[in-house]
């Protein structure tokens, strides 16, 4: 027998990618819930218009929002997705198919990413697999924010779906430097929270084989001009995130030394 399935999306002033997320979806969906942090943008009118329930709540992490979005589904089998996110005809038809004959505890999917325009098939940027397609009481969302991740539960099963999960990140370099400040702002807390350390060895060493790794390693150069910009910012987020770090470190030695 077939089983509900609750698409939930969390967003911000998403009004640019939203209704391209909904399309993809109303297909597979029972229903669509969307846990919206205050936009004030048509984020809420757009979702309306495909018939979602819409949900205010704060903001206070991405894990967070999250996490409390699967509350809020009304179905325990649930695919959650991002708004700049977007299921492939090939995804649909395979997330169609897991409803009707539902068979693990969890599905993931491979993620492919359009960065300034260009499909980026390379740069360690895909496949990119993610887990979105699950039970939710065996699956849980966890990492460190930014950088979501569906957690598991011991000897929760998974199997792997056909087709791509469209990812629309970046319309400009412009966007994704500012994204950047944004992120390694919260990844620096993160780390400042759990007892990581800044090091000038961090700082001088992992950002230059960052972007050896993306461009080099990863065959970055085949995605073109993308590709190096890629690997260059991929660079800056590290030293970023780790000079955020060292400066969190030393506020704090400053406060205990008074």
């Amino acid at each position: 027998m077939p089983v509900k399935l609750s698409v939930v999306v969390i967003t911000f002033n998403e009004e640019r990618n939203i209704a391209r997320c909904l399309e993809s979806v109303k297909n597979v969906a029972d229903e669509i819930v969307v846990v919206d942090s205050f936009s004030t943008d048509r984020t809420r009118e757009i979702c309306l218009s495909y018939g979602a329930r819409f949900v205010e709540h704060s903001f206070e992490g991405h894990i967070e929002q999250k996490n409390y979005a699967l509350t809020q589904a009304a179905y325990p089998h649930v695919l959650s997705l991002d708004a700049d996110e977007a299921l492939t005809p090939e995804l649909e038809q395979a997330v169609l198919a897991a409803k009707n004959n539902w068979q693990a505890d969890a599905y993931s999917m491979n993620r492919l990413t359009n960065y300034c325009g260009k499909w980026i098939r390379h740069s360690g940027w895909y496949p990119d697999t993610k887990v979105r397609l699950f039970d939710r009481s065996k699956a849980v969302w966890g990492g460190e924010n930014p950088h979501d991740k569906i957690i598991l539960s011991q000897g929760a099963t998974l199997q792997h779906l056909p087709g791509d999960l469209l990812h629309y990140s970046y319309y400009s370099v412009s966007q994704h430097l500012g994204q950047i400040n944004k992120f390694t702002d919260a990844s620096s807390k993160a780390m400042a929270q759990k007892g990581k350390k800044a090091t000038w060895a961090a700082l001088l060493i992992k950002a230059p084989f960052r972007f050896f790794k993306s461009y080099i390693l990863k065959l970055g150069f085949l995605d073109g001009k993308e590709g190096f910009y890629i690997a260059v910012s991929s660079a800056f987020v590290v030293y970023t995130k780790y000079m955020k770090l060292h400066m969190l470190q030393k506020d704090q030695e400053d406060k205990t030394s008074l």
